[in-house]
């Protein structure tokens, strides 16, 4: 009887996750828990950390059975095949008030300059031995948009998908930390002291042409973010229409919240021990980092050169808002501007780099794409 007792035991043990735990699996358990308390304890972006946070412990569970068709298969297929990136894009779109940028169209070159910061980091890349396609999806961490580097990188290098969206996530959680260094070093007191005018009233009519003449123009000039920048203007649409209230209701709310969910613990599926601990993961992180700040630094110093030539009525704080992180880089822009001005209000100004940066990085996307092609399946 005490033997069969033994033989039950074993059976369990070597049944449980325990028989097969790694100190790897230990290590990315407790990353998984630290994340949780950044997002839950210290507030970092608590709607995408932890769910990331969770999913990174779930994935480090031994034998989770995940590889096995069910609900998990369907999330990680949403993830590998580009199926919510552009759903979140809706999402995003039908929130997002493009009338800061229509109002100051020049803002636009501040989102475009924030962009350098995707090809500084693909050329570090290179030289670092990643190949073409890895280096150009390891770039566009630096536009701080998660769901543009999950396309990308599923296109161009799936190998390091786990690591670049996890790095990107992370920088876009981490923007009101890491930008105010940036942004006191690329400008003066004077300058972020700089009280900007009240923008224009924009019309209707332009606000419901631009998603649609911005859909045609993009899609005809790089057919491959057509899925990307269709769905973020026709989320726009359907906010700006006046007639589409339940459609963009459920887009930013319900459609938004449930896609959230499934993005965010499918990314932190994806950093199991075995694909996640290895030389490779450091290095994207670091590039990533040397991205998001050249990209804000290029941002600030681009919204310098903009003051200078208008004669002093462009904050250079706005320019480091043109990275993707909607909205909390424009937030960053004018905490930062308020500290030096408690008069100044750059909320909406900074709105329009910011929504520049999205369409920016989208755009830098499709080039890379159209330039490089994805890889070989």
């Amino acid at each position: 009887m005490f033997e069969a007792f033994i033989v039950a035991l074993a059976s369990v043990w070597n049944y449980s996750g325990f028989s097969a735990l790694t100190g790897g699996h230990v290590i990315m358990i407790t990353v998984g828990i630290v994340l949780l308390y950044m997002a839950i304890g210290k507030g970092f972006e608590p709607l995408l950390l932890s769910p990331i946070a969770f999913g990174c412990i779930l994935a480090n569970i031994p034998k989770n059975g995940f590889d096995a068709p069910g609900v998990m298969s369907v999330i990680m297929y949403g993830i590998h095949h580009e199926v919510f990136p552009p759903l979140i894009f809706l999402g995003v779109g039908a929130m997002t008030d493009f009338g800061p940028l229509i109002a100051n169209p020049k803002t636009l070159l501040l989102g475009a300059a924030a962009q350098a910061g995707v090809f500084i980091s693909l050329i570090g890349a290179l030289f670092l031995g990643f190949n073409v396609q890895e280096a150009a999806a390891i770039g566009i961490i630096g536009g701080a948009d998660g769901p543009t580097a999950i396309y990308l990188a599923a296109k161009m290098a799936p190998g390091l998908l786990g690591a670049i969206a996890v790095a990107a996530y992370s920088y876009m959680s981490l923007v009101p930390l890491i930008q105010p260094p940036i942004m006191k070093l690329f400008t003066t007191e004077a300058e972020r002291k700089i009280v900007m005018k009240q923008l224009r009233p924009v019309s209707k009519f332009e606000k419901v042409v631009f998603p649609v003449m911005c859909t045609i123009i993009i899609s005809l000039l790089l057919p491959p973010v057509t899925a990307l920048i269709g769905m973020l203007m026709l989320g726009n649409l359907f906010k700006e229409a006046g007639c589409l209230d339940r459609l963009s209701d459920t887009a930013q709310n319900a459609l938004m919240n449930i896609v959230t969910i499934m993005l965010a613990t499918g990314t932190g599926c994806t950093m199991s021990a075995e694909s996640f601990l290895n030389y490779q993961t450091i290095l994207i992180i670091c590039l990533g980092l040397v991205a998001f700040i050249a990209g804000t630094a290029m941002g600030a110093m681009f919204g310098t050169l903009m003051c200078k030539l208008d004669g002093g009525q462009t904050n250079p704080l706005i320019g480091s808002a043109g990275v993707s992180a909607v909205p909390m880089a424009a937030r960053v822009s004018q905490k930062v501007g308020q500290q030096c001005n408690p008069a100044n209000f750059l909320l909406m100004h900074a709105m329009g780099p910011n929504v520049a940066g999205v369409i920016g990085t989208a755009v830098a996307a499709g080039t890379m794409l159209a330039m490089i092609g994805p890889v070989a399946k």
